[in-house]
């Protein structure tokens, strides 16, 4: 496997911050509302950035509008930090997107497990392979939500060429321990999937860095709560992410269905309208929580 360019390879060690989806009131794409959250991640040291992710509302977007974001992503990042674009869905959504995505001048590639309900461990490592094909050299990210396609998969899926990191984003600390040991011959970045609050059990046992939506709204404190991790001061790191525990409980309701409905209504809050999200997902907030959420960010100095 050729080895990773040497920014992306430190920089996945770092946050992989999810960009949210702009829309306007009318319920389409409104890219340029971006330029501001990507600035103010790049300029509050935020390592990554990824465009379609779930913060994104990847699976909400056509495959149309994918497109059109890598492309606003890309421009809005301008080179600054390694870009990700997040690609899935079928194959040849998958394939379609991984070929924009390099066109847009995109660092690598995060392919998203596929969700359908007949999944074949071997068909996954299929999918992996054409989209890398598809690729034409960029380098893979695995995005990884359920590690019940079994560890030989997950092997078999980094030696793949072009894979690179795999986000980890399943609650199993201990089977992530596992692969890592397993893998230890091949530079793959382990990078712990759930956010802030997964971040020191996956450090524990291996990996680095993690990903973030909250990187929209403060990525300061994300980038705070990396520098404590990265120290081995987990006391640090622990007082950090339990001042984000409200919000973070607010993200989680409605069976997780409000986690980018309280990103978004956030930056409406902070005057960085980003539109509203788009169903299955929650909107608007509840009274209550909304109240909640208000109060957090005046805590904190943000509105």
């Amino acid at each position: 496997m050729s080895q990773a360019p040497t920014k992306l390879r430190a920089a996945l060690n770092g946050i992989s911050g999810i960009l949210v989806t702009p829309f306007d009131d009318a319920d389409k794409l409104a890219p340029a509302r971006l330029a501001p959250i990507v600035d103010r991640a790049i300029n509050a040291g935020v390592h990554v950035l990824v465009a379609n992710g779930n913060t994104s509302e990847f699976y909400g977007l056509t495959t149309n509008e994918a497109e059109q974001m890598v492309h606003a992503a890309a421009e809005h990042v301008a080179g600054r930090a390694p870009l990700l674009a997040g690609v899935g869905r079928s194959l040849h959504d998958a394939i379609a997107l991984a070929r924009a995505s390099r066109a847009a001048g995109a660092s690598a590639l995060m392919v998203h497990q596929p969700p359908d309900p007949f999944v074949a461990p071997r068909g996954v490592v299929q999918y992996v392979t054409r989209i890398a094909e598809a690729g034409d050299g960029l380098p893979l990210v695995l995005y990884l939500r359920d590690d019940g396609i079994g560890l030989d998969t997950v092997e078999a899926l980094c030696a793949i060429p072009g894979v690179v990191g795999v986000k980890w984003a399943s609650p199993t600390p201990l089977r992530l321990a596992e692969i890592i040991e397993r893998t230890r011959e091949r530079d793959i970045a382990w990078v712990g999937g759930l956010a802030e609050h997964w971040a020191p059990p996956f450090y524990a046992v291996g990996s680095r860095g993690f990903t973030s939506g909250l990187i929209n709204v403060l990525p300061e404190r994300s980038v705070a709560i990396h520098a404590a991790l990265e120290a081995g001061d987990y006391p640090r790191a622990m007082e950090l992410i339990r001042s984000m525990a409200e919000f973070e409980a607010l993200r989680a309701m409605e069976r997780n269905g409000t986690n980018v409905t309280v990103v978004k209504r956030a930056l409406q809050l902070m005057g960085n309208d980003c539109g509203a999200v788009r169903a299955p997902g929650a909107w608007p907030l509840s009274t209550e929580a909304d109240d909640t959420l208000r109060r957090l960010l005046g805590q904190w100095g943000l509105i």
